[in-house]
């Protein structure tokens, strides 16, 4: 890997949570790992006036940063939430702290206030002068959804979308629109002033490893790609569990919910990935058509279909491991009557040849038993079960790829249990991402804010699936606003969501996977 472009990286919110756990972490990984440009700045705008040393100290901070030659792994160095990998990386290769820091200048202004944007452009040519950096500049929109028209068109304005003198990139966070509508006219208004080949929409679940393996999984090895459809295929599964409530994010949540919030995204490209045709190359366009056609080919659930395809919940209060754990509508900032569900679970199809008949099911919640990410291939059954006598082989041969958190590879299948008879037992085959002790797993955000200072927009949302996506939830999201008799059904806290939920499984002698029946005491996943 060969470092990118030399560029000034301007983080708009610089100062904010997103910016501080993620952002400036990712980049000093980027640093210690030498992948960052041979010439660089960072500029960060907030409202707030703080001096550069002020802001410098901040960043140092949010790495872990202690004076000195290397960076000071310590729980007290660290920012509440904020990531070790990036600490980890710096002391391998010894990175200097107070020589990244430098590199970041802060500049306060109101971004909502057009005026204000007349002292970017000189303020970014004195860092030009500076660090002898060309006219390539990456923006990132670490801010509130109502700042993405605002800000770039304000840009535009103050002639920074100009590629006369360099490349000009912007990337921007989800929530891209709230509904088919509003992400159409967000789309519309970037384009008047952008380019698609500038805009860069992020979503860091396309950052993990183990999402990206997908691709290497069923392009690489003959034998699972001629399984990989309708004749073997029995039916598609994908999970996303969180133990956390909405914490401190009612007021977000309220606005979003977990249709919005997880699988108009997150999911949803999960699905893509799993279900795509091969490309015809691994490069930014083949890729990406071939997630379109996948978002294109998805069996439209009518309004009148979505309370027999779609299940939605809400935690309510309860004891977990002695600790008791308020339901939503008792966080803050929530409406004690709220409505918005902190669990979805839906069933559909895709309508093409080699998914055919083969039904997908996708869950996500929060306040589940554990935190895991997970895609399951259940593959169908053998035509006649010779050992059906004795024992059946319960969750034989699935493949499971783990997302999060313990990233790897399951396969379980049928073995014969040692003795008389035939008595089958379910066995694993399993791998760990940890088990390459001699690499570093790098953090999502690292690798998409690589590949967007390359040019790279593979693992970035590109507009008409963004689009497709909304088109194909919208009848979901009228139907749970204006129908009433759709239930929110409760859910404990602690628990894998409504029961209802199993419902959707065609086959009653089936149901969701489970992943971790004997759930540890600290909540880890158990299962490989």
């Amino acid at each position: 890997m060969n470092r990118p472009d030399n560029h000034i990286l301007v983080i708009f919110g610089g100062r904010g949570d997103l910016a501080m756990r993620k952002i400036v972490p990712a980049l000093y990984a980027l640093y210690s790992e030498h992948l960052m440009p041979e010439r660089f700045a960072v500029v960060a705008t907030g409202r707030t006036g703080v001096t550069d040393e002020a802001y410098r100290g901040e960043v140092k901070k949010a790495i872990g940063g202690a004076s000195g030659i290397k960076v000071s792994v310590t729980e007290d160095s660290l920012l509440p939430g904020a990531d070790k990998t990036a600490s980890a990386a710096a002391e391998r290769s010894g990175a200097n702290a107070d020589e990244f820091v430098s590199l970041f200048h802060y500049i306060d202004f109101d971004t909502s206030v057009a005026g204000d944007y007349r002292r970017l452009p000189d303020f970014l040519e004195v860092i030009r002068q500076k660090f002898n950096i060309g006219g390539n500049i990456l923006f990132y929109l670490s801010v509130p959804p109502d700042l993405y028209e605002v800000i770039p068109r304000n840009l535009a304005q103050q002639g920074l979308n100009n590629e006369g003198d360099g490349w000009k990139r912007m990337i921007i966070e989800k929530p891209f629109g709230y509904d088919y509508r509003s992400a159409g006219k967000l789309n519309r208004t970037l384009l008047e002033t952008w380019s698609e080949s500038q805009i860069f929409r992020i979503d860091h679940y396309l950052g993990k490893e183990t999402v990206q393996n997908i691709l290497v999984t069923r392009f690489s090895n003959g034998i699972f790609e001629p399984l990989w459809n309708r004749n073997y295929v029995h039916h598609v599964e994908i999970t996303s569990s969180e133990t956390l409530g909405v914490e401190m994010r009612g007021s977000y949540y309220e606005g979003s919910g977990a249709l919005r919030d997880m699988v108009q995204n997150h999911l949803l490209h999960l699905v893509g990935f799993v279900a795509m045709e091969p490309p015809s190359s691994i490069d930014s366009t083949s890729i990406r058509n071939e997630l379109v056609k996948v978002f294109e080919s998805l069996r439209p659930i009518s309004i009148d279909e979505v309370h027999k395809r779609t299940i939605r919940g809400q935690y309510t209060g309860a004891h977990v491991r002695g600790e008791w754990l308020k339901g939503y509508r008792e966080e803050v900032n929530v409406d004690p009557v709220s409505m918005t569900e902190t669990f979805a679970a839906l069933k559909f199809n895709i309508d093409n040849w080699r998914w055919g008949g083969v039904p997908f099911y996708v869950r996500t919640g929060k306040r589940l038993p554990t935190r895991v990410t997970e895609a399951v291939i259940h593959f169908k059954p053998t035509p006649h079960y010779l050992f059906s006598g004795e024992s059946l082989c319960d969750g034989c041969n699935q493949l499971i790829i783990r997302i999060q958190p313990d990233e790897g590879i399951l396969l379980k299948f049928g073995m014969k249990i040692p003795g008389a008879g035939f008595k089958v037992k379910n066995v694993n085959m399993d791998f760990h991402y940890s088990d390459l002790a001699a690499e570093r797993i790098p953090e999502a955000y690292e690798r998409l804010l690589y590949d967007c200072m390359k040019g790279d927009s593979t693992l970035y949302t590109r507009s008409d699936a963004v689009m497709a996506a909304w088109k194909f939830l919208d009848p979901v999201l009228e139907a749970w606003k204006n129908d009433s008799s759709i239930p929110v059904y409760g859910y404990p806290a602690g628990t894998w969501g409504p029961e209802k939920a199993d419902d959707l499984i065609e086959e009653p002698e089936l149901t969701w996977r489970y992943p971790c029946k004997n759930l540890a005491e600290d909540g880890v996943y158990c299962e490989l």
